[in-house]
């Protein structure tokens, strides 16, 4: 908020569409040397080169042609101003830009994470041109010597300019330059009161009471000042360093929490002017702390004093090509990310900041952000002084922009810069350094000491990316192949990312979007992401573990069936991250959180999204789903100990619950059962051996070995104990997934509920990954196994404007050709 008024300001938004002319490097010096007769283009602002090429038909986001090497500059007339002072405010320019008002230069910008706020003089006609230089002049110029040079990204001159690696990782993501106002631009006029430099603490004392802590510079015309926020206002004092401090107390507060513990309840911050408010920020009252555990080697996140299990994905982009930062892009995807369970999304150190818009959403819905610097895996010149002049403002400015977000949880100095020195055989002192051990966090002390602060994600261990110490990025299970069990053996304490995954896209995007002639078409195959020295992609690792689940032969399977190689792949990726994270949150697991890698694709396709560039939900969200419930029922399989059933309630309330455990022969025979009922306290957790259940011994879990085994699976549900709703179940298979697949015989019925469409679906015996195809419409519940003796209820939602009056479509299980249509 640095050089904002208390909403005293005349402020008009100078969007709408410019003028562009693309030239050769160096063509035009000034603005005056653009020829009249230059070809223009309209361009959005604000917005990107790419989005007005793309726009006009010159650029396709799936083959980007490079940006890098020809100057653009955006014209504007400034229509309707009175002469006299003013301000322009860049929200940010990317990248090598310079700024001209009426012909002459009044801005030169080097950094597209920082923000200007210059003063200037119309005159009642005036042009506003800015200039974006050609960047690859810059990217090769040789600053410091580095110690190492990482793999993933290109050029090598991406080390020396702060530009988001967005567009510069090949296989990745497109190579989508950065270019262009792709943040806003204002006019400001007139202020009477202006004030700068705002600082908003909040927390909650041990008895209960909200905490704000709000100071500030101020300037213009003082009346009477207050601060008020919650029904209560106190009055502004002037402290000895000439700065306007106030402290409030709001009793008994309404707690800030994440959406899966709770409500986040939200307050506006506001300055009282001689009784005219105005809100400074809408803030929540929480406190941070951080459980490192008994050996000092955990990451485990407190939310008011109460441990949250961290489950959610690393952001990526609203639009590769537009960069929004509006909230109108924002909010479908933190809405789905919401809707999946999810309570954390992590913006990574190869992306680009977003808007405080962003993290407005995410207060509002209760998600916790982990925010990177964008600074990842190179090594930095932290000794050259402009070069980190630049940093501290662009740190600055983010923290800024964000005074008093409650959903702001993790800074982190930056990705994978300790474990790319560490894999290149760095000895240790060369990991760190005064970039992520000084300069970050300095800054960070100075806005935000009410979150936690890391140096580098991951970070800690023998080596910086052991995953059994503080923060990993966990790819046992995934990239390195190794078994599920893994995800325990590894003793995962926070994975920042795991999981990455060539998640397929449901059938109906690939029709639209990608009507590729077959599964390893080029076309499908430039989509896959990969690491670009690697001689695999990420649709091999998917391919493992559908060799490991089901025991097909992928490449036989994609090339016989290729329908059924792309159901079979859907499901391994559902399958896998169920596992998984039923493993972490377990009662005994050490795992305090674990975030996939990422949350949406760029492009339709295989890609590492579990949301696919649509904002339709792939198969494996509904997966998630099923596993980032806050009431849950999990298996896990103890060896010669059992099958555990483990109950778990994040919620703040008692829940009655009834436990049923079922083992089924052939899918459908009942062998034995048995069921409690509990009352699960809040935050409250309970694991009780299944063989409790059933008063005897039974081999539940094949351990034994005594003769063949009894059954194929094992159910657990977990019911309402008052209104007999399902809430969730798990499966186990003692004789792995294809021993249970059958012939099943599945009901299913459509109706209106309560103004909603309800498909009922029942079943004689188990039917797994049962697929609901309803072109237009999206199911609450999907790629779910559906077990005999229960009605199974899935609502379903108009997802697009070609949904229809009434759904139609067919579902489909697991190894079955056969569809039912509804």
């Amino acid at each position: 908020m640095n050089g904002t008024s208390a909403g005293l300001q005349t402020k008009h938004s100078l969007a709408g569409d410019w003028a562009l002319v693309v030239s050769e490097a160096g063509a035009y010096a000034l603005p005056a040397d653009i020829p009249a007769s230059a070809r223009t283009i309209a361009a959005p602002v604000p917005g990107t080169v790419a989005q007005a090429l793309e726009r006009s038909g010159k650029f396709d986001r799936a083959n980007p042609a490079s940006l890098n090497d020809c100057d653009y500059w955006y014209l504007a007339a400034i229509e309707g101003e009175r002469p006299g002072p003013g301000r322009l405010q860049f929200d940010g320019l990317a990248t090598i830009a310079e700024v001209y008002l009426n012909g002459e230069r009044v801005l030169e910008s080097v950094s597209q994470f920082i923000s200007h706020d210059i003063p200037i003089a119309l005159t009642g006609s005036d042009q506003l041109a800015i200039c974006f230089r050609a960047l690859n002049p810059h990217l090769a110029v040789q600053g410091p010597r580095a110690r190492w040079r990482p793999q993933m990204i290109t050029p090598p001159g991406m080390r020396l300019v702060r530009a988001t690696l967005l567009g510069h990782m090949p296989g990745w993501c497109p190579d989508v330059e950065a270019i262009g106002p792709f943040r806003a631009i204002h006019l400001v006029r007139h202020s009477e009161v202006e004030i700068d430099d705002l600082r908003i603490q909040t927390a909650i004392d041990t008895d209960g009471n909200g905490i704000l802590d709000v100071s500030f510079g101020f300037s213009g015309r003082a009346g009477d000042l207050k601060v008020s926020c919650a029904g209560h206002t106190v009055p502004v004092t002037i402290s000895a360093d000439g700065r306007l401090r106030a402290h409030l107390e709001v009793p008994d507060v309404k707690p800030w929490w994440p959406h899966t513990h709770g409500e986040p309840a939200i307050f506006p911050a506001a300055l009282v002017i001689d009784n005219v408010s105005h809100v400074l920020a809408r803030i929540g009252f929480r406190n941070i702390s951080l459980d490192q555990g008994p050996d000092g080697k955990g990451f485990a996140i407190e939310i008011n004093s109460v441990p949250i299990f961290c489950r959610g994905a690393v952001w990526t982009n609203a639009d590769i090509v537009r960069l929004p930062g509006g909230g109108e892009d924002y909010r479908p995807w933190l809405e789905r990310a919401r809707d999946a369970g999810m309570n954390m999304v992590r913006i990574g150190g190869t992306m680009t900041y977003e808007t405080s818009e962003f993290f407005a959403i995410c207060d509002e819905l209760g998600l916790m952000v982990w925010q990177d610097f964008m600074f990842a895996n190179f090594d930095y010149p932290a000794s050259n002084a402009d070069w980190v002049e630049l940093v501290e403002r662009e740190a600055s400015d983010l923290l800024k922009s964000i005074q008093g977000s409650p959903s702001l949880t993790v800074l982190c100095g930056g990705s994978e810069i300790y474990q790319q020195a560490a894999m290149l055989g760095m000895p240790k002192k060369f990991w760190t350094g005064p970039l992520t051990e000084e300069i970050l966090p300095a800054i960070y002390d100075s806005y935000r000491p009410d979150v936690i602060y890391i140096p580098n994600s991951p970070f800690g261990g023998a080596m910086p990316f052991s995953p059994n110490q503080s923060v990993t990025h966990y790819y046992g299970v995934g990239a390195y192949c190794r078994p599920l069990d893994d995800a325990r053996r590894a003793n995962v304490r926070f994975a920042a990312e795991s999981l990455a995954f060539a998640h397929v896209p449901e059938q109906v995007t690939l029709d639209t979007h990608l009507p590729v002639p077959a599964v390893h078409h080029p076309r499908w195959k430039a989509r896959v992401p990969r690491d670009r020295s690697a001689s695999w992609d990420f649709e091999d690792i998917r391919d493992h573990y559908l060799t490991e689940l089901y025991g097909f032969e992928p490449a036989r399977l994609r090339r016989e069936d290729p329908a059924r190689y792309l159901d079979f792949s859907r499901a391994t990726t559902v399958e896998v991250a169920e596992a998984t994270y039923g493993e972490w949150r377990r009662p005994g697991s050490q795992t305090a959180g674990a975030l996939v890698w990422t949350l949406q694709d760029l492009l339709p396709g295989a890609g590492w999204g579990v949301i696919d560039s649509t904002g339709l939900p792939k198969p494996v969200w509904h997966g998630l789903r099923r596993a980032f419930k806050p009431v849950q029922v999990l298996l896990s399989d103890e060896g010669t100990s059992g099958l555990d059933v483990h109950v778990i309630n994040e919620s703040q309330h008692p829940v009655p619950l009834l436990l049923t455990v079922r083992c089924l022969r052939d899918g459908a025979t009942q062998v034995v059962a048995g069921s409690i009922e509990i009352e699960l306290a809040p935050r409250g957790t309970i694991s009780i051996p299944a063989t409790e259940l059933f008063g005897a011994f039974f081999d539940t879990n094949y351990a034994f070995r005594f003769g063949p085994a009894a059954h194929d699976v094992t159910v657990a549900t977990l019911k309402d104990l008052e209104t007999g709703a399902e809430i969730a179940s798990a499966f186990h298979y003692p004789k792995g997934r294809p021993a249970a697949m059958h012939e099943a015989n599945i009901t299913a019925s459509l109706d209106r509920r309560d103004g909603d469409w309800v498909i009922a679906l029942s079943t004689d015996r188990l039917a797994q990954s049962v697929n609901i195809a309803v072109p237009g419409w999206l199911p609450d519940d999907n790629w779910f196994h559906l077990a005999p003796g229960q009605e199974k209820m899935v609502r379903i939602a108009s997802f697009s404007a070609t949904a229809g009056n009434k759904p139609e479509g067919v579902i489909r299980y697991l190894g079955v050709a056969t569809a039912i249509s509804i």
